[in-house]
């Protein structure tokens, strides 16, 4: 079985390798009849900037392409800056604009791409996808003729899953969090938000140290005070730099691209695009991976249930769905995402798409306004947020199946758990009043509210919360802080559920404190943070707004202390009083 799964590594690490090379292979041949430009004066302005630079015909490497066609866009911009604009013309039609940039750049470099991967997609699809799923499940399949059950197995001394010492682990945050913000101010050259962004998270810094004294009283904990695992910083630092690439740079990951045009082609009808790369990723991604969490989990029914639910709305929901409806000529909609996650929901684009895109756009607009309004706060009552943070949602699918062997890794300190509420509630008080002023910026026609331009507002969110902490740090953090770093901190609509979860739901987590024996397995594996220890050990039911549901607490008991249980609607009530056992003149009484 070792030398089954020493090949499926080897398999996998070929795969990555060719993958990451992938980006520099073949070639760009701009031609007039490749010229991109959404009007023929686009395509003129381009075309005649382009043959100043003297590229019009020859073969360019990709990234030197990129840069090159860069200012060429820069020059047709400024060479379109005095032309007169014809009556009955809109001003947009003949100028280009700078949100126009990136999309052009992307268009030109997959219209005049040209190499082994425009010859052959089906071969690099099989020589990347096809190794990396055949080496994990080489590699994943000889677990299931393990002994059932969790195993001490080494995670910390493991240089992938061990994680970080408290001063790298900082060093990696701030840095990350520095560069977004300096990236921030690049790209939309603005500084207004990046300073509040900045003054924001100082206050928050302030609230938790000082004001709550939580710089004396609650030190953090480091999931690895000793040793760093550089594994796991080396993936951490390639998944964060793919996100980049992937939400600012597309133009740079074309060859990706245009390996899965062949897929994207048999679902949607049409010709992919990075997200249709991401989605395809992070579908086979949570499949190969959820096979991995059945054989750590196979001994546990609820574990196995939950599985196969996150691979199942993730392939059907999540992917499928959505590109099949292209193909049907109506708007793409996932249906189980839904407001505040989904934070373009209200934005004028895709209100029109769904109003006036296709003959199931005004059901899919109605379906997503009754599912934030009636459906989380019914289904949150009845089961917590566990339906939809860890049955549901993608984001959890893919931090139960991919982030599963780094859970371990979340903080637990009491410091940790003040900034995780500050943050998340935080972020959710700037989707609501970031959507309500979209929507009245619709409604009224109006691009600017007091001070605020709306479309500042909507961007800034998107980079800063949609991206940068959703992607960049939401998964590429994985390795370094934990799998549930953005439903943790970040997720607006994890938020909302745990508000409902909080106060009022029948949802709890019970324990047994007669039985526990302090072996703290639920709190190394609880991935939101909870010291679950504490809590068995003082025989308290957990009801805390963070928690999941996930159930691997009580997977990982020995003891069988901890039970996912649904009982009477008294969230005001059941943790005021300890459930703890008293002995006298011989007879055991349960109190409270």
């Amino acid at each position: 079985m070792k030398i089954i799964q020493n090949i499926g590594l080897l398999l996998f690490v070929v795969a990555i390798l060719l993958f990451t090379i992938m980006l520099g292979i073949g070639n760009q041949r701009l031609t007039e009849e490749n010229i991109p430009g959404k009007t023929p004066a686009h395509k003129a302005a381009i075309a005649e900037a382009a043959n100043a630079e003297g590229i019009l015909n020859k073969d360019i490497g990709n990234i030197e392409f990129i840069s090159v066609f860069g200012k060429v866009l820069k020059k047709a911009q400024q060479n379109q800056l005095n032309v007169p604009i014809p009556d009955g013309v809109g001003e947009w039609d003949i100028k280009i604009g700078d949100w126009e940039i990136g999309g052009y750049t992307s268009a030109a470099v997959k219209k005049s791409a040209n190499g082994p991967v425009q010859e052959n997609p089906i071969l690099w699809l099989l020589l990347t996808f096809g190794l990396a799923i055949l080496g994990g499940l080489l590699f994943i399949i000889p677990k299931f003729y393990e002994h059932p059950g969790i195993k001490n197995n080494g995670i910390y001394h493991d240089s992938l899953t061990r994680g970080l010492k408290l001063n790298i682990r900082s060093l990696f945050l701030g840095a990350t969090i520095l560069g977004m913000l300096v990236f921030g101010f690049l790209k939309y050259q603005n500084l207004f938000w990046p300073l509040v962004t900045l003054v924001v998270g100082g206050f928050i810094y302030y609230l938790v140290f000082y004001r709550e004294n939580s710089k004396q009283n609650t030190p953090q904990r480091s999931a690895s005070p000793i040793h760093t695992g550089w594994l796991g910083v080396l993936a951490g630092i390639y998944l964060i730099a793919f996100y980049i690439l992937l939400y600012w740079f597309p133009a740079y990951i074309n060859n990706w691209i245009d390996m899965v045009d062949p897929v994207s082609k048999k679902l949607s009808g049409g010709d992919a695009s990075n997200w249709f790369l991401y989605g395809l990723m992070y579908t086979v991604i949570v499949i190969v991976m959820g096979i991995r969490m059945l054989t750590k989990y196979q001994h546990n029914t609820y574990q196995k249930v939950r599985t196969f639910s996150v691979m199942f709305f993730q392939t059907a929901f999540a992917f499928l769905i959505p590109e099949i409806l292209v193909r049907l000529n109506q708007p793409w909609f996932d249906f189980k995402n839904m407001w505040p996650l989904d934070y373009d929901f209200f934005f004028s684009f895709n209100i029109q798409d769904l109003l006036y895109g296709g003959g199931l756009g005004p059901f899919m607009f109605f379906w997503g306004i009754l599912l934030f309004v009636i459906g989380v706060p019914l289904f949150t009552y009845l089961y917590g947020k566990r339906w939809y943070c860890s049955w549901v949602c993608g984001c959890g699918g893919l931090a139960e199946t991919m982030g599963d062997p780094f859970r371990q890794l979340s903080d637990k300190s009491l410091r940790a758990w003040k900034y995780e509420r500050y943050i998340i509630h935080g972020v959710l008080v700037f989707a609501i009043v970031m959507t309500l002023m979209v929507i009245y910026a619709f409604v009224f026609e109006r691009s600017q509210i007091l001070i605020f331009n709306v479309e500042n507002v909507k961007a800034w969110y998107g980079f800063l919360i949609g991206s940068a902490f959703a992607g960049v740090v939401g998964t590429g953090f994985y390795p370094l802080m934990g799998n549930r770093t953005w439903c943790r901190f970040g997720c607006p609509l994890a938020a909302y559920l745990g508000l409902v979860q909080r106060f009022k739901s029948k949802f709890r987590i019970t324990t047994n404190g007669g039985q526990c024996i302090s072996c703290g397995n639920c709190s190394t594996y609880c991935e939101m943070g909870i010291d679950v220890r504490s809590y068995a050990q003082k025989g308290q039911n957990i009801v805390r707004s963070s928690c999941v549901g996930c159930g691997v607490c009580a997977a990982v008991c020995p003891r069988g202390v901890l039970r996912l249980e649904n009982g009477s609607d008294d969230g005001g009530s059941r943790t005021e009083e300890l459930r703890t056992i008293h002995i006298s003149e011989g007879e055991v009484k349960m109190l409270g």
